[in-house]
């Protein structure tokens, strides 16, 4: 079975944590909650779920994991401009790995300068700094490029989770 990040900070969109944590953990696959801070309790915008980091980004190795997820909200803003969140998705895009980024997700991709070239979908609103960033952008419920899935909002969680599934 795989193992899995879940990069994870302050308001976060609930359903967009719980929903793929819960089937990721579900199918078997081993899972970690990575946030600045080990031990931070982390809640969700809207109130519906709270996390603890089990792990700070500062301790953790992207050859340990064989995927990350990025749930959106502002959890992204909120990460994006560590250091050690860059050169996580960095060396994980390096290594070919799954990333998994909904929403406002592809924020931290943006951040760490890897959409140059690739198809993605996000957030809808984000769209010029998807396309800004380098990527060609797609209103569409998932994206898959390479290594890369891609998911807009809350409504589409299943066709997210379908494709994420299928990688691990």
């Amino acid at each position: 079975m795989s193992k899995v990040a879940f990069l994870l900070a302050n308001a976060f969109e609930d359903s967009e944590m719980k929903v793929p944590y819960d089937e990721v953990n579900k199918a078997g696959h081993e899972t970690d909650i990575i946030g600045l801070q080990k031990g931070e309790t982390l809640k969700g915008k809207n109130g519906k779920a709270t996390y603890t980091a089990e792990k700070s980004i500062s301790e953790v190795h992207a050859a340990d994991y064989d995927a990350v997820v990025i749930p959106g909200g502002s959890s992204p803003e909120n990460l994006r401009l560590d250091p050690d969140i860059l050169k996580f998705v960095k060396e994980m895009n390096g290594s070919k790995k799954p990333i998994a980024a909904i929403c406002h997700g592809p924020q931290i991709l943006a951040s760490a300068d890897l959409l140059k070239g690739r198809t993605i979908t996000s957030y809808p609103p984000l769209q010029d700094d998807m396309v800004n960033a380098g990527a060609e952008f797609k209103d569409e419920e998932v994206v898959v490029d390479g290594n890369y899935i891609t998911s807009r909002t809350p409504k589409d969680e299943p066709a997210f989770v379908r494709e994420l599934l299928k990688v691990l």
